[in-house]
């Protein structure tokens, strides 16, 4: 069984392990029905999806149907203006089939054009705001990707008290020096004012040599074994953060079997020697792949 923790101030004891439902977005409905019965398995409690996660939110309805009152559920949307984000979230609560989420996420919120437009005067943290007063969600969270995102969730959580962030979390992302010193600011004002970190692309290895149609995430994961193992403890073994589970869907369980072992962070000399040995790099250089 997975850990639980609070999900920063939002009341919920959320599993350390976030089912990522990108893995979901392409499934067939009996397989994803067998991939959510894992979940069951370990004590999951908390699914994170997108509305730009292809047919992810029509998958997850079916086992909301039955499991609703059992699952922390968290949707996002991408769009900008408030008109486009309440219609967004409408879409979601349709596609999802319930009449509210726990949480709605502006999605990748990091150009910062399109900040000013989301933050601004009928944008969608307006937007989003209201539709919380009107019971369409219960809180409000903003995410991202890249290396300048944990600087604009700190730009971000200036403007608007939002409950959770999330954003990119391991080893080869933390040697980055300033990256790191982004995180840790970030993380050091979400502890004080209890917003909760999830993170992201914790069992990442690094970009795909060469694209192929039988890739599960945009990025080559780590394989199943003790570097993957190291890799999530590498994150939870920190207390407050939550680990969102990759879009491959065959590591959700090398991930909750990894998780259910516990124990601390690992030694620095272990991390550097899984870099050495398996290739592991950054996934992000501040180039437009941040956009994903």
């Amino acid at each position: 069984m997975t850990d639980v923790a609070s999900f920063g101030r939002t009341g919920h004891k959320s599993s350390r392990v976030i089912f990522g439902a990108a893995a979901l977005g392409s499934m067939q409905q009996d397989r994803a029905d067998q991939v959510l019965a894992t979940l069951l398995e370990f004590g999951v409690n908390h699914i994170d999806t997108a509305a730009s996660y292809g047919d992810s939110e029509l998958r997850v309805a079916p086992w909301l149907a039955a499991h609703r009152e059992e699952f922390f559920l968290a949707t996002k949307t991408g769009e900008r203006t408030g008109a486009g984000a309440r219609a967004s979230l409408e879409r979601s609560l349709t596609r999802l089939g319930v009449d509210s989420v726990d949480l709605i996420q502006l999605h990748n919120l990091v150009e910062p054009a399109e900040w000013e437009v989301a933050h601004g005067p009928g944008g969608a943290v307006e937007a989003l705001a209201r539709a919380k007063d009107e019971g369409l969600a219960r809180f409000i969270g903003v995410t991202g990707h890249g290396l300048r995102i944990a600087s604009m969730h700190l730009r971000s959580l200036e403007r608007f008290d939002f409950s959770s962030v999330l954003l990119p979390y391991n080893y080869a992302l933390m040697s980055i020096d300033q990256y790191r010193s982004d995180v840790e600011e970030l993380l050091a004002v979400c502890e004080q004012r209890g917003v909760a970190v999830q993170t992201i692309k914790s069992v990442a290895r690094r970009r795909w040599p060469q694209r192929t149609d039988q890739q599960f995430s945009w990025y080559e994961p780590l394989p199943g074994g003790e570097a993957l193992v190291r890799a999530v403890r590498y994150v939870l073994g920190r207390p407050g953060l939550f680990l969102n589970s990759s879009s491959d869907a065959r590591l959700l369980r090398p991930t909750l079997e990894a998780a259910a072992v516990g124990g601390p962070v690992p030694a620095d000399d272990e991390m550097v020697a899984d870099v050495g040995q398996l290739e592991i790099q950054p996934l992000f250089d501040g180039t437009d792949l941040e956009r994903i």
